[in-house]
């Protein structure tokens, strides 16, 4: 469930920031990787259906950065599920996961040039830090990624 909703999002989402070879290895990279970071327990993985279809997914833990904060490493939503609602559910009952953790604070990174998901982070009460960087997702050609963090009050 987990690697089809990330696969399909980043099909949709990304496959045109890259190689038509290196996004298909991306693509079933991602289907195919959860059951081993699902098996770690590491951190937090939270996932929501629309009726009964599992349509999204956050992924959240500590942050390795800023250990007084969270981090969303993931959150993806299956194109199905683009516009329903689901995503804006599936992150406010995140941020109270995270809040009831104890932070304070809870940051993520996303592409520059992804304009829907920056809107819905905006939307989602995150704002912009002022930090780029740029990661190499594995061709050997960094992109731009930009930092949102939210600040509970």
């Amino acid at each position: 469930m987990v690697g089809e909703i990330h696969a399909e999002s980043w099909k949709a989402a990304y496959t045109g920031f890259f190689t038509p070879q290196f996004g298909e290895g991306a693509v079933s990279h991602r289907r195919g990787k959860w059951h081993g970071v699902l098996a770690e327990g590491k951190d937090t993985v939270m996932l929501a259906a629309l009726d009964g279809r599992p349509l999204a997914f956050s992924y959240f833990g500590s942050s390795p950065a800023r250990p007084d904060s969270a981090e969303i490493f993931g959150f993806y939503g299956h194109p199905d599920g683009w516009g329903s609602g689901v995503a804006q559910v599936l992150m406010a009952a995140s941020l109270d996961a995270i809040r009831e953790k104890g932070f304070e604070r809870v940051h993520l990174w996303t592409l520059r040039d992804t304009s829907q998901s920056r809107r819905f982070y905006a939307k989602s009460g995150f704002t912009e830090s002022g930090e780029i960087r740029d990661h190499d997702f594995g061709d050997g050609n960094p992109i731009a990624q930009v930092e949102y963090e939210l600040i509970f009050r």
